[in-house]
């Protein structure tokens, strides 16, 4: 079973920044695309970001310009870095893995972005 691991959340002040990290827990599959998506509370699960294999990213509308997506095939990790946060970032952000067949959800942590 593979587990994503996700830390970098928590608790910040409007205007800061939080960087997010995410890897399996184990791999014996190829990583295609990597993301992150986040829900808040009364709200439909949403896209942040996605960067695919080779490099190229996609971004909400919501967090372009303030938010950047990045990996490290060598650690199969990504990362996202949330700068200029608002109060409306405020959810639980959950990684997304997906290889060839399957797609994988980390358990999500939690952005609080205090006004």
């Amino acid at each position: 079973q593979v587990q994503l691991v996700e830390s970098g959340g928590g608790l910040v002040q409007a205007g800061g920044s939080l960087r997010l990290s995410c890897a399996p827990s184990r791999i014996y599959f190829r990583i295609n695309a990597m993301g992150w998506y986040r829900q808040a509370p009364g709200k439909q699960r949403e896209l942040v970001a996605t960067i695919t294999s080779s490099g190229t990213p996609n971004f909400a509308d919501s967090v372009k310009g303030r938010f950047t997506i990045s990996r490290d095939n060598a650690r199969n990790t990504v990362y996202l870095q949330m700068n200029s946060l608002k109060p409306e970032d405020t959810a639980v952000y959950y990684c997304n893995v997906k290889s060839s067949y399957s797609e994988y959800w980390g358990q999500g942590t939690q952005v609080t972005v205090s006004s």
